[in-house]
């Protein structure tokens, strides 16, 4: 859809969106493909034991097909079925195939707990999951409050399923490989995503079919105009977020560009520039934290490592890092800029206009980008700092928030009809016309490329019989960009001690995720409250950052 002209300003003129009234995700990633290059390939599915396997877009359109006719025997258009996959192709093909039906494709993070899961499901309704042997042992001990969840299909099942589950590719090869796939409008929804929010629980943004269209711009510009021959794409990222999902798997399969599969235990850098080697990868989506990590573990390189394009987002890079960039994959590192609810919206692109490190980008075509004042509405000067937000409607935009009118109403200014979606960010725009990211509005915690929201980490924390209070900031870090810390007031009878830090910590890490739980415990006599009894979290922020310049 974005085509390349000498110029951005050009690039950026000669863009129009193409939204046709009927769209669906799972026809359009698999089906069309397959029409026009069956036997491509699709999806290279590198497993653990490094053992690949290759689907071609025939193969994605027919499994698809039969895991679609499986799940209609109890699924019907709207309603939630839930994704607890890692990287692999039964992802893909779960995805695809809820979208065919119409239904609305819930991703959940393997590394959530009970908790988490819990939540997500019970408050999405969800009917039906698609997981694997692990993820069905966490959903057996949270099943009976789960009264709306009926199916659970387990992809890597034993020649005996479990109990209460049914065996994914048995079940499916009993389908024919034709569906009837729904005549999904490009509004119809599609996909509900849970995003971390500042206070209370997360809230799931509802996306329409037209959203990975809306991608589509923006994750071109990352890649220096993707597709080109030869493309290929990975990202360590999981595919159960915004930025594994719809800025790699779909948008490689919507151009017919092969997409790997493989989701590293735990991220290792040489492990990384090897699987890009032996694969053959020349597109790569890499958080900041991931950049670091090679660069520490290999800060000349590593071998022969030449990529086509590496996209980044999540936090500003500086300029050693893009510098070590040019060196280590031959390419410049584009930046780019979203969210959950509005995601790939500015990015930067050296096929246009050289890197300015530590600015995040350009508006992407199609994108209504300004800096507003969040008082007024009035859009910024240049120079002067305000609220980055996106002209409403756009249709990478989501639809609203699931069950949550307030919340939805609260993220415009002046309504989703016509008005403008907060982002939170703060920015400037720039003269050259790049916005600059100053800081975030609100509480989220951005670390390692996750975005995690305090007041589910501090929900968990209470539940804990040591903690009365809990106050949960992010700490800077140079590895993960912030790290999580948590600020405990102690119930009675309960004494502060290393170990009961570590037994705290650890607590919420096998409950909530891996990923959120607090790097470091510290123990305080009172929380700062508000006069209503909020936690203030400005001046735990304070307190962690002067904790790290006194050491």
């Amino acid at each position: 859809m974005l085509k390349q002209q000498p110029t951005l300003e050009q690039t950026r003129q000669a863009f129009r969106w193409d939204i046709p009234e009927f769209y669906n995700i799972g026809v359009d990633v698999s089906d069309r493909p397959a029409a026009r290059m069956p036997d491509a390939p699709a999806l290279i599915d590198v497993r653990r034991d490094g053992d690949a396997r290759q689907y071609s877009f025939a193969q994605l359109r027919d499994m698809s097909n039969q895991t679609a006719n499986m799940l209609a025997r109890h699924v019907t258009a709207g309603d939630r079925v839930a994704v607890l996959l890692p990287q692999c192709a039964e992802t893909a093909l779960a995805h695809i195939a809820i979208m065919k039906l119409g239904a609305i494709s819930l991703p959940l993070f393997t590394l959530f707990g009970p908790e988490a899961l819990a939540y997500r499901l019970k408050d999405a309704g969800a009917c039906a999951v698609v997981t694997d042997m692990a993820g069905f042992a966490v959903l057996e001990g949270i099943r009976s409050d789960l009264p709306e969840l009926t199916h659970i299909y387990v992809t890597d099942g034993p020649a005996q399923v479990p109990n209460g589950a049914l065996d994914f590719h048995q079940t499916r090869r009993q389908y024919s490989h034709q569906v009837a796939a729904a005549n999904t409008k490009a509004d119809d929804p599609a996909l509900l995503i849970y995003t971390s929010g500042t206070t209370g629980p997360p809230k799931g943004a509802l996306h329409a079919h037209r959203v990975l269209l809306g991608h589509l711009p923006g994750v071109e510009m990352s890649h220096d105009f993707l597709p080109q021959p030869g493309d290929r794409l990975w990202t360590p990222a999981d595919w159960a977020w915004i930025g594994g999902l719809l800025d790699v798997l779909l948008p490689g399969l919507h151009h017919g560009v092969p997409v790997v599969a493989c989701r590293f235990k735990k991220f290792d850098a040489a492990a990384a520039f090897d699987l890009i080697k032996r694969h053959d990868i020349r597109n790569v989506f890499l958080p900041p934290t991931a950049l670091k990590m090679m660069r520490q573990a290999f800060p000349e390189g590593y071998g022969e490592v030449k990529l086509r394009s590496v996209a980044s987002g999540g936090e500003t890079l500086g300029a050693a890092l893009i510098d070590w960039g040019r060196q280590a994959f031959g390419v410049t590192i584009n930046e780019f800029c979203g969210q959950t609810e509005c995601n790939m919206i500015v990015s930067s692109c050296a096929a246009l206009e050289p890197a300015m490190p530590g600015v995040m980008g350009f508006p992407v075509p199609g994108h209504d980008v300004q800096v507003l004042d969040p008082d007024t509405g009035d859009i910024c000067s240049t120079g002067q700092v305000g609220e980055v937000c996106v002209k409403s409607p756009d249709p990478v935009m989501f639809l609203r928030y699931w069950n949550r009118p307030d919340a939805t109403a609260d993220k415009y200014l002046g309504g989703p009809d016509g008005g403008w979606l907060r982002t939170g960010d703060t920015g400037v725009q720039l003269p050259c016309g790049r916005i600059r990211f100053v800081g975030r509005d609100d509480d989220v915690i951005t670390s390692a490329g996750y975005r995690i929201g305090p007041g589910e980490v501090e929900d968990c924390l209470i539940g804990n019989p040591a903690v009365e209070l809990a106050g949960v900031v992010g700490c800077p870090d140079p590895l993960r960009g912030h790290v999580v810390v948590a600020y405990v007031q102690l119930a009675h009878g309960f004494d502060a001690s290393d170990g009961l830090a570590s037994e705290i910590a650890g607590y919420v890490k096998t409950r909530l995720a891996a990923h959120e739980y607090p790097r470091t415990v510290r123990f305080v006599d009172a929380l700062p409250m508000t006069t209503t009894g909020k936690i203030i979290r400005a001046e735990l922020r304070a307190l962690a950052a002067q904790e790290v310049a006194t050491g």
